[in-house]
């Protein structure tokens, strides 16, 4: 019963946070706590302690992992670009496709949150239509609610 339970009669009797006919699966899911709380981040089911990623664009032991993604800073320019700037790719469906945020515009970079907050913070540097560099931040917090702060 791999240490896990007694064998009764040819057959395992396990012990608490074990299943399975050799007491192998385990019920633990703290390996499959991935780093925003979420089991599997949200993106499959712990089977046993091991992840079991259901969106096959990721991978990993808590199924963070991304070969193939853009990263958060390209993902949501288009989308900081129109709300903030009124320009950009989505300008004109904007109002249907970008109202995921909530966004506070800023003064200057030294006015955007800085790391040490309690929710995950990327800081982006991208271009505009008009070649200019513009920045953001973007940040999820605990109730999956999307924050962006924008220099104007």
């Amino acid at each position: 019963c791999t240490g896990n339970g007694i064998c009764k009669c040819r057959v395992c009797e396990c012990f608490p946070n074990f299943t399975g006919s050799a007491c192998d699966c385990s019920l633990d899911t703290s390996p499959c706590m991935a780093s925003n709380g979420q089991i599997c981040n949200g993106r499959g089911t712990c089977e046993c302690g091991t992840c079991n990623c259901t969106d096959p664009k990721f991978q990993g032991p808590t199924c963070e992992t991304c070969q193939t993604c853009l990263g958060v800073c390209a993902e949501h320019k288009d989308c900081v670009q129109c709300r903030a700037f009124d320009k950009g790719e989505k300008k004109e469906t904007c109002s249907q496709e970008c109202m995921h945020f909530n966004m506070t515009r800023v003064e200057s970079r030294d006015k955007l949150p800085q790391p040490g907050q309690p929710d995950p913070l990327s800081h982006c540097k991208e271009k505009d239509v008009d070649d200019c560099w513009f920045y953001f931040t973007y940040s999820v917090n605990s109730n999956g609610e999307a924050s962006v702060h924008v220099v104007e």
